[in-house]
C-alpha cells in the first residue's frame, strides 16, 4: 500500500477573504508545502550563519573578499544567461504595493518594469499576502478594471503591448508567515510569495510572451542565492516549464553581499538578470553589522548620506562593473520623491534633483533606475534615453577604469557630514509615523514629500541606536542619549495630535508605533529586524 500524500499547508486563525479560494487551491498550497519541507531547514541553517558573520564583524571590525570563492572571481569565462526579450531593456523601473489601484498605475506607468512589492513596500496582513496575489492574476487575465470607491474614479489597464513587466518581489528570508503552517511550523514568507505567485502565473507569463520574474531581497551571501537557484530548479521541474524560465534580480542591499556580488551572480547564473543598488536597506546593513566599530562607523544624518559619498560610490561603480564583465544589468537606486499637488516650487527643486541622480546613474553605466511614482518616470526616462538611445541597455561598457579595495567599501568615515539634531528628530519622526501606518497594514506611505517603506523606517531606528551606543554629540552640542531621543520622540507624539486632531489622533496607532520605535531604537539587544517584532502587533 503506498504512503498517503503529505498534507498541504493549514491555513491558521485567518479570517476568510473574497475570493481566496481562487489563490489558496489545494495544489498550490501543496507546492507551498514542499518548498517548505525541501528548503526551509537550509534557510534556518543560513538564518543562523547570518548570526555567526555578524559576530565575527563585530570582533574585527572588518570585511573582506572571500578567499575560498577568489577562483570564480578570477575566472573570467562564465556569464549569466542572456536576458529574455521582456527583460533587456530596463531603463525605468517603478516600485510599489500590489493593491489593485497601484497594480493598475505601475503596469500603465510607461516604466518599462514594475517592482510588484510583497515585501519592504508591503504590510504582511493576510489581506495584503492574499489579495496581491489575486490582483496579480487579475492583471494577467485582465480583468482587474477598478473604481475608487472614495472618489468615483475608474482605472483600466491599457492594451498588453504598453504595460510595464512585472517583476515581483517576495518577502526577505528572515520573516515566517503566521498565518500558514506546515507540520506546525510557519512556512516562511518568502516561500508563501513565491510559491503561490509562480504557482498560478508561470504558465501564464509564458503564455504572454514574458516570464515569472523576480526581484530577490535583503541577500546576505551566495550560499543564500545558491538556496534561491535550488528553489527554482525545483520550482521548474514541478510545473513542467524549461529550466532557466525564471530570471531573479539580486538586491545588493547589505554589506556582506557588495563582498560577494559576483558569487551571487554565479551561483543564479542560468537564472540570473542582474543586481540593483538598495540605498537603504545597504545603510541600514552597516549600522547594523558595524554597530559596534565606534566612531568611524557613524554614519551621519541619512539624508546626508548621497549616492556621492564616496563608499557609496564604490558600492554602486563595483556593481556596474560586475554586472557587464558577466552579462547582468546593473540597476540603480530609487528616486523616493512624492510630487506635491499644492507646491510647484518643491516640485521643482526634487525633480532637478531626481534628474542630477537619474544622469549620474545613466552616465556611470547603469542599465536602469527606480522610481516610486508615475510622475518621474520621464525624468528618468529622459535620463537613460539620452546615453542609451536606441539600445536597450549599455552592458557593453565593462568600466574596466573601477578598482574598488575591500577597504573603500566600509570607509565611512570618508565623508564630511556629522549627525545633526535635526537628523535626529527626522529619524523620530519617521519613525513614528511608518511605523504607525505599518500597523495599519500600509507598507508605502508618503510622509514629508517621500515615499517611505520598512527600509528607511530601519535606517532611522538604527541610527538613533547608533547614535546613542557611540556617544555622539550633534551639531547644537547635545549628546545623543536614551532620554533625548525619549524627549523627541515625546515631542512629536504632541506634534501628531496637535496636527491631526484629538479624535483622529485617537483612531490611529500612534502610541502603539511610539512605544515600539523606542523599544526598537533603545533595547540594548539590537533587533535584527524592526519588523519582527512588529509583525506580532499586526492585526490581520
Amino acid at each position: 500500500m503506498s504512503a498517503p500524500a503529505p498534507s498541504p499547508a493549514a491555513i491558521v486563525d485567518a479570517e476568510p477573504l473574497p475570493r481566496q479560494e481562487e489563490v489558496l487551491t489545494d495544489a498550490a498550497l501543496a507546492f507551498v508545502a514542499e518548498l517548505h519541507r525541501r528548503f526551509t531547514p537550509r534557510r534556518d541553517e543560513l538564518l543562523a550563519r547570518r548570526a555567526e558573520r555578524r559576530a565575527e564583524i563585530a570582533r574585527t571590525s572588518t570585511l573582506d573578499f572571500l578567499p575560498e570563492t577568489a577562483a570564480i572571481r578570477a575566472d573570467d569565462s562564465w556569464r549569466v544567461a542572456p536576458a529574455p526579450e521582456a527583460l533587456d531593456d530596463r531603463r525605468v523601473e517603478i516600485t510599489g504595493p500590489t493593491d489593485r489601484k497601484m497594480t493598475i498605475n505601475a503596469l500603465n506607468s510607461g516604466a518599462r518594469v514594475w517592482l510588484a512589492d510583497f515585501e519592504d513596500a508591503s504590510a504582511p496582513t493576510w489581506e495584503n499576502v492574499v489579495l496581491g496575489q489575486l490582483n496579480l492574476i487579475d492583471a494577467y487575465t485582465r480583468s482587474i478594471d477598478f473604481t475608487d470607491p472614495a472618489t468615483g474614479k475608474s482605472y483600466a489597464l491599457r492594451p498588453n503591448e504598453e504595460l510595464a513587466t512585472v517583476v515581483m518581489r517576495p518577502r526577505g528570508w528572515h520573516l515566517n508567515e503566521r498565518h500558514l503552517q506546515v507540520d506546525g511550523q510557519p512556512v516562511p514568507g518568502a516561500f508563501v510569495d513565491f510559491g503561490l505567485y509562480f504557482f498560478h502565473n508561470a504558465q501564464r507569463l509564458l503564455d504572454l510572451g514574458k516570464g515569472p520574474y523576480f526581484y530577490l531581497p535583503k541577500t546576505e551571501s551566495h550560499l543564500e542565492a545558491r538556496l534561491w537557484n535550488d528553489v527554482f530548479v525545483f520550482a521548474q521541474d514541478h510545473v513542467g516549464i524549461p529550466q532557466g524560465t525564471i530570471r531573479a534580480t539580486v538586491l545588493i542591499e547589505t554589506i556582506t553581499a557588495a563582498y560577494e556580488m559576483e558569487e551571487i551572480l554565479y551561483e543564479l547564473r542560468d537564472h540570473a538578470s542582474g543586481l540593483n543598488a538598495g540605498r537603504w536597506d545597504y545603510l541600514f546593513s552597516i549600522v547594523k553589522n558595524f554597530r559596534d566599530g565606534g566612531a568611524k562607523f557613524v554614519l551621519p544624518d541619512r539624508n546626508a548620506v548621497t549616492m556621492t559619498a564616496p563608499f557609496m560610490r564604490a558600492y554602486t561603480e563595483l556593481l556596474v562593473r560586475t554586472c557587464h564583465r558577466r552579462g547582468a544589468h546593473a540597476i540603480g537606486g530609487m528616486a523616493a520623491f512624492i510630487p506635491s499637488r499644492r507646491d510647484p516650487e518643491v516640485n521643482k527643486v526634487a525633480f532637478e534633483k531626481v534628474r542630477a541622480d537619474k544622469d549620474r546613474e545613466a552616465n556611470d553605466g547603469f542599465d536602469g533606475s527606480w522610481v516610486a511614482h508615475p510622475d518621474l518616470v520621464p525624468i528618468a526616462m529622459e535620463s537613460f534615453d539620452k546615453v542609451l538611445g536606441d539600445r536597450p541597455n549599455q552592458k557593453d561598457r565593462l568600466r574596466e577604469d573601477v578598482d574598488v579595495k575591500a577597504a573603500d567599501l566600509i570607509a565611512v568615515d570618508s565623508l564630511d557630514a556629522k549627525p545633526t539634531y535635526a537628523g535626529l528628530v527626522n529619524a523620530v519622526q519617521v519613525g513614528i509615523r511608518y511605523i504607525e501606518a505599518w500597523l495599519r497594514g500600509l507598507g508605502a506611505v508618503a510622509i514629508f514629500n517621500l515615499m517611505e517603506d520598512a527600509a528607511t523606517a530601519e535606517i532611522s531606528r538604527s541610527q538613533i541606536w547608533q547614535w546613542i551606543n557611540a556617544g555622539v554629540v550633534l551639531d547644537n552640542g547635545e549628546r545623543v542619549t536614551a532620554e533625548l531621543a525619549r524627549e523627541v520622540a515625546a515631542q512629536e507624539l504632541r506634534n501628531i495630535e496637535a496636527e491631526l486632531g484629538e479624535e483622529a489622533f485617537t483612531a490611529g496607532k500612534w502610541q502603539q508605533a511610539h512605544d515600539l520605535l523606542l523599544k526598537v531604537a533603545l533595547d540594548e539587544d539590537y533587533a535584527d529586524f524592526l519588523t519582527l517584532p512588529a509583525y506580532e502587533q499586526l492585526e490581520g
